[in-house]
């Protein structure tokens, strides 16, 4: 297995790895904030 083939692997596998726990959490709890749809008036 020649160097550049492990580095582009490695490369591939952090691409897919960035920003995962920032992705599970938005899956989680949504990106959209809560907000009042009948406010007391």
């Amino acid at each position: 297995m020649s160097d550049t083939s492990k580095t582009e692997t490695r490369r591939d596998l952090k691409k897919r790895a960035a920003g995962k726990d920032r992705k599970k959490k938005l899956e989680k709890k949504g990106t959209t904030p809560a907000f009042p749809i009948h406010p007391k008036s």
